[in-house]
């Protein structure tokens, strides 16, 4: 039997400079740099998402960033499909695939090659949909954590399309998400997969990078991005406009809360995806955890990927 082919994954919590560190390691290994960040994969949708600018890609080819517009639902099949056809390539070409991104659920999904979001009803959805509407998204989650605590632990009550997915899925086929993952795991992978982690030693290093990132989306004109995207029709309950920093600055456009109050709000919720990112990716024990002791080094942990071949 041919043996997969290896590629490497950088993942860890928002702000941990996941992006900067995989395309300095694709740079040195000859590799091109896969995206896996859900909020990424929409265009227009730059400063919020701490998306990449040209020069910071340095030359190194990227993928799956900016492939559908903001207005479109983007779902977790749709990535597979869409980011395992780019990791093809790049494998075909004998190139090295770096998956770089924060996004739990799309990298486990790839990786394993699931297919469980082949399991759907239209009429269940828009009704669990209609009920996220009238009972709110906390009554939801709880609703969700009665039969599946694991998946309601690293969703938030904002999180719509998540959590109504998770739950279409239980109505379905009386299985849950966890249990859907699970038995994925007990299945061949789709690649040979080498996982990194980035994280600080301190949380409290980590907090303090969050609220200087967020600062600085302010800065770079977050507000005018919003507005940008409000002028080009993008419905205020997609799910683009429901990520953080975009909801919370569709307040500040509209009036309806002041640039201060929203800015703290973003730093909060960028925070608790944080934990929740955390949180996800300890449950997977194959994590190499590479962690920033004071300054970010990247080109330590650089020399430890390598060494680890």
């Amino acid at each position: 039997m041919k043996s997969k082919q290896k590629i490497i994954v950088i993942t860890g919590p928002t702000a941990t400079g996941k992006s900067a560190l995989a395309v300095q390691l694709a740079g040195a290994i000859g590799g091109e740099v896969v995206s896996a960040d859900s909020m990424q994969v929409y265009k227009h949708m730059d400063i919020g998402t701490a998306k990449p600018a040209a020069a910071e890609m340095r030359g190194v080819p990227h993928h799956m960033i900016d492939v559908v517009a903001p207005w479109e639902d983007y779902s977790v099949a749709r990535y597979v499909g869409d980011a395992a056809k780019c990791i093809d390539d790049i494998l075909t070409r004998k190139k090295i695939p770096v998956l770089a991104g924060g996004t739990g659920l799309y990298i486990d999904s790839l990786l394993a090659g699931r297919e469980f979001s082949a399991v759907y009803d239209t009429d269940v959805r828009k009704a669990l949909e209609a009920e996220y509407d009238e009972l709110g998204g906390a009554a939801m989650l709880l609703k969700l954590r009665s039969f599946d605590p694991d998946r309601a632990a690293v969703l938030h009550e904002n999180d719509k399309k998540r959590i109504v997915r998770a739950i279409e899925i239980y109505i379905n086929s009386g299985k849950t998400i966890s249990q859907h993952d699970l038995e994925t795991k007990m299945l061949p992978s789709r690649y040979n997969a080498v996982v990194y982690g980035l994280m600080f030693s301190e949380r409290s290093a980590l907090y303090e990078k969050i609220d200087c990132r967020v600062e600085i989306m302010l800065k770079n004109g977050l507000k005018r991005e919003v507005s940008s995207l409000i002028e080009m029709g993008v419905p205020l309950n997609s799910t683009a406009m429901q990520a953080i920093g975009y909801k919370e600055m569709v307040c500040v456009v509209r009036g309806e809360c002041d640039m201060k109050s929203a800015a703290e709000r973003i730093k909060m919720e960028s925070r608790r995806y944080a934990k929740r990112q955390l949180t996800w990716l300890r449950r997977n024990v194959d994590v190499k955890w590479l962690t920033y002791k004071e300054a970010p080094d990247h080109e330590d942990f650089i020399k430890i990927i390598q060494g680890s071949d």
